[in-house]
């Protein structure tokens, strides 16, 4: 909570006195926390108008490629596993057994299996920004295709962020990387909605015209740092108080992050994704995060990243699979479903993938060991061309035997779908010199 204490002198008209605090709620955003004032009313929203949104499921640890969408069941047992392929409703394209509903669903979604130039590091920067860590490490790093969206799109609606991070927090703490701002700095974060913030995104026993002149109180401070703060974190700090005040007198995220105004055979639907197996360091199953992110791009975010499970499979890989294979195939098919349903899909691009892929030989573990050189994705909506498969690796499942596809491309097809030309003018860093979004093009076959 941020406490801001005065000398006495005398009250306001509406008898707070100066020297009371001025108590803010826990807003969780980028890199920083808003505190702001005794926190909020509900209004009713109105829906958001039509917009172009991008959900991000990381598969944090490195999926087993060869045993969710490219099996090899010639391949000898020590390679192919125990999983058997299983038809899907396109001809021709077959996944593993543990997605029965998604393979009901494949007409409308897209496989890439030949995703290839991941730097090998257990964390989410590419799958969020399609560029190495490494790369303009000392500007903070490329920003993410969420953090691109807020500063080239903005917000949909001023009470709604436009890049909201559902990643829970992991003991391997690059897992939990909802996506960074990078060389745009703090103002561009994402808005993570967490734990008792929640609770304070509501106006208790002070209306919005007190709320206002409290507005301006805060903003009488600090104006020379923010004209000599270099890493931009006071800029980033007007930016959140904006936010801040504009969530806060609105209903539309608080309701959004509600999940019990979601009917009963919904969130059955989804599933809790309990009980969370195989989680160790990293991220729990929990499937209701993507119900809570549909409902976020139906009130007006741009960009919902989240982290799905620990996929690190070293050891007792197909019993971890079978697991998170089976919950993942029931919240991403329901998602699908409830996209399509609401007249969402075309405009939603949905994708869940990994940092690399895994190993063809099974190690002494009954495990997978990590795996650079290939791995793969499935999308779903976003307008494209779906029911196909794009990439293909050997019959071992070691490379990208045909169409290899680098992690740029895409991030440029995530970039397309919102409605942003990646191969548009260059975003300015913080030392006014321009950057690519990427420099690669978008893959073809998509869209």
């Amino acid at each position: 909570m941020l406490t801001i204490l005065g000398r006495s002198m005398g009250g306001f008209c509406d008898r707070i006195n100066r020297r009371s605090f001025l108590r803010i709620g826990t807003l969780a955003t980028g890199a920083a926390a808003i505190n702001l004032a005794d926190l909020f009313r509900a209004e009713a929203g109105q829906s958001a108008a039509r917009h172009k949104s991008v959900i991000n499921i990381f598969l944090a640890g490195g999926p087993p490629h060869q045993d969710l969408w490219d099996l090899k069941p010639q391949a000898p047992s020590e390679i192919r596993g125990e999983f058997r392929p299983i038809d899907t409703n396109v001809p021709g394209i077959q996944i593993c057994e543990v997605f029965p509903r998604i393979a009901s669903l494949m007409d409308k979604c897209a496989i890439i299996r030949s995703i290839v130039g991941s730097t090998g590091q257990h964390d989410a920067w590419q799958c969020m920004t399609g560029w190495p860590a490494r790369d303009l490490q000392f500007l903070g790093g490329h920003p993410s295709v969420g953090a691109v969206a807020g500063k080239v799109l903005g917000p949909v609606d001023p009470s709604v962020p436009a890049f909201v991070g559902l990643a829970e927090r992991t003991q391997h703490v690059p897992w939990s990387d909802p996506g960074a701002p990078g060389f745009l700095g703090p103002a561009y974060g994402c808005f993570r909605p967490e734990g008792p913030g929640l609770a304070d995104m509501r106006l208790n026993g002070i209306n919005v015209e007190q709320l206002d002149d409290r507005k301006s109180l805060l903003a009488s401070f600090d104006r020379m740092r923010r004209e000599v703060d270099a890493r931009g974190m006071m800029t980033g700090m007007d930016s959140f108080n904006d936010l801040a005040f504009n969530v806060l007198t609105s209903s539309r995220l608080l309701e959004a992050l509600d999940l019990s105004k979601e009917p009963a055979e919904v969130r059955a639907r989804y599933g809790d994704g309990k009980p969370y197996h195989f989680q160790y360091d990293g991220a729990p199953t929990v499937n209701e995060q993507l119900l809570l992110a549909r409902r976020l791009v139906e009130a007006g975010v741009r960009c919902v990243s989240l982290s799905y499970g620990r996929w690190d499979s070293h050891s007792q890989n197909f019993a971890l699979v079978r697991d998170h294979g089976a919950k993942l195939d029931q919240c991403l098919s329901a998602l699908i479903e409830d996209l399509d349903t609401r007249g969402m899909l075309k405009d939603v691009t949905v994708i869940a993938w990994g940092e690399f892929g895994r190993s063809p030989q099974i190690n002494k573990d009954a495990g997978r060991d990590h795996w650079p050189k290939v791995s793969g994705a499935i999308l779903a909506g976003g307008g494209m061309t779906t029911g196909q498969v794009i990439g293909a690796t050997n019959r071992w499942g070691e490379f990208a035997e045909h169409r290899p596809v680098d992690f740029q491309e895409v991030i440029a097809t995530l970039y397309n779908n919102l409605g942003v030309n990646p191969a548009s003018k260059p975003i300015v860093d913080q030392a006014g010199r321009p950057q690519p979004l990427v420099e690669k093009g978008i893959i073809r076959e998509l869209v």
